[in-house]
């Protein structure tokens, strides 16, 4: 499409004040979540999954940013497979613990959905109070498996002050890039 300048595709209207103005809409985005003071609030499966991404830390090889990521994904069949964050000098040849638990558990358990996905982490060693979040590269591998297994996936954050739980991949990451929607 060629426009010429000055040209719009949505023609403006001429205001009293002499400036114009275009026909758009304000949207607003609101995401509901649960936010747990204490791990002991949640469900006994949802407190099983924090204890195994805050023990998935343990496994994790930081030696560059010294902050320790724990994950654990829980399978439709109550299964519970860890990872934790992998660092390597050739950044960015490292991988994210979220994306290391994701890739472990469908590798192990082919076909088998996943129910959801815990996230806790530690800076040097101390637990971070507030709950650290996936990157982008992890939400969109989290939103690829939702829309394999057809079925919403679980997100629970965990920070020592403060537990934030989602209920689908959506909530923390809006307007999700899906090539499969052909």
């Amino acid at each position: 499409m060629n426009l010429e300048k000055n040209s719009y595709l949505v023609p403006p209207v001429q205001e009293k004040s002499g400036l114009k103005r275009y026909d758009m809409i304000t949207k607003h985005l609101s995401i509901d979540y649960t936010e747990y003071a204490s791990v002991d609030e949640m469900t006994p499966q949802d407190q099983a999954l924090v204890a195994a991404a805050i023990e998935a830390q343990k496994g994790s090889y930081s030696p560059y940013s010294h902050f320790q990521v724990g994950a654990a994904v829980r399978l439709e069949d109550g299964t519970i497979v860890p990872g934790a964050n992998q660092e390597n000098s050739a950044y960015p040849s490292g991988l994210c613990a979220e994306r290391t638990a994701m890739f472990a558990a469908s590798a192990t358990h082919p076909g088998v959905a996943f129910e959801a996905i815990a996230i806790a982490a530690s800076d040097h060693g101390h637990p971070c109070e507030d709950p650290a979040t996936p990157c982008g590269g992890c939400r969109q591998v989290m939103a690829q498996y939702q829309h394999k297994f057809g079925r919403p996936i679980e997100i629970i954050l965990a920070g020592t002050g403060k537990i934030q739980k989602f209920s689908k991949v959506d909530d923390i990451m809006p307007f999700i890039f899906d090539s499969l929607n052909d």
